[in-house]
């Protein structure tokens, strides 16, 4: 499955809930989604709070998955292709300089 199926299947599962309705107690605009994803980010975090050894995959994987939902379609609906964004920042990232694990500061 591609980043556009998978993009598809999130708006057709926003629009069977009415959440594209002008009427919508959910208004999926650009601000509300961005606010959910950081959200849904914060509860991935939750999970490894206080170094926790008991994370339990299932709800991680719950929580990983709303992310990438709201990703998917905040960046569709700002009509981002993510896919070529996350091409070129991984070749961005190629090209810069990091810290070696051995190096001091």
């Amino acid at each position: 499955m591609t980043i556009q199926d998978l993009t598809q299947r999130m708006h057709d599962f926003v629009e069977s809930k009415g959440w594209y309705a002008a009427s919508s107690p959910r208004p999926q605009t650009p601000r509300n989604l961005a606010a959910s994803l950081a959200i849904e980010a914060a509860e991935v975090l939750e999970h490894f709070q206080w170094e926790r050894p008991d994370v339990d995959k299932t709800e991680l994987a719950g929580e990983l998955a709303d992310v990438g939902l709201y990703l998917l379609q905040l960046a569709s609906l700002c009509e981002i292709d993510l896919e070529r964004a996350i091409l070129d920042k991984l070749a961005v990232n190629a090209s810069r300089t990091w810290d070696s694990p051995d190096s001091t500061p």
